[in-house]
């Protein structure tokens, strides 16, 4: 009838409509963000587990356990292995090139705690198991997480023992620092290290001192060695 409601649109029919035209949208949506850059899930091979354990004051606060993406940056990754096992002894310049007993000398929070000073411990010395510096390797895993960790550099191919942990997000730092692992049991030390001794000056309020350093074999890792970027 010319006055009356045509049945396929009537109130309960057309909200089914609605409902199904906005289910639709959603679902193409999603499939659209999945397709860009950097939200598709990507999964690399952890090559190397290693360990920091952590002291505050003197006081042991806990171990932090991190996977290496040696398939992806293998040169980046045994730098930062062999400086967690110490393996290379000493320097020509007779620096030890070992983490042990150093300090994670910047710490903010809010953003990543750092350290891996082996020459003055304070943020102003860097040096790798390669002598000196060396270049970035490349730049094909991002910081997209907390506890990604990452090279800390003075600019361009400027790497050497220094490394920071993430405590959230930081992708303004993709393709200007190289990730080379991600922290894959200890993150409420990270967490812990962050609240007790960070300042927004990132001058730590407590010390904090990596009192050993290692590597764990692979007849002690879990049997899923997959673990997400």
């Amino acid at each position: 009838m010319a006055g009356g409601i045509s049945s396929s649109l009537q109130p309960r029919n057309l909200l089914i409509v609605v409902a199904t035209v906005a289910l639709i949208f959603l679902g193409f949506s999603y499939s659209r963000k999945l397709e860009e850059p950097g939200i598709v899930e990507v999964f690399h091979e952890i090559t190397h587990r290693v360990f920091l354990d952590v002291d505050m004051e003197n006081q042991r606060l806990g171990r932090i356990t991190i996977g290496l993406y040696g398939e992806v940056v293998p040169k980046t990754v045994e730098n930062f292995r062999a400086l967690c096992t110490g393996e290379m002894g000493k320097a020509p310049n007779g620096r030890r090139l070992h983490y042990k007993a150093t300090p994670f000398h910047r710490i903010i929070p809010g953003f990543m705690i750092q350290g891996g000073d082996i020459v003055s411990g304070d943020g102003k010395g860097n040096q790798s198991i390669y002598g000196g510096t060396f270049r970035d390797e490349n730049f094909k895993l991002k910081h997209s997480h907390p506890g990604v960790v990452s090279m800390v550099n003075s600019g361009p191919d400027s790497n050497g023992s220094q490394f920071f942990i993430t405590t959230v997000k930081t992708y303004w730092l993709d393709r200007e620092h190289v990730v080379f692992g991600k922290v894959i049991d200890g993150m409420d030390t990270v967490y812990a290290i962050e609240g007790g001794a960070g300042t927004y000056s990132g001058k730590p309020r407590k010390k904090v001192v990596i009192v050993d350093s290692g590597e764990i074999p692979k007849s002690k890792w879990e049997d899923d060695t997959k673990i997400q970027r």
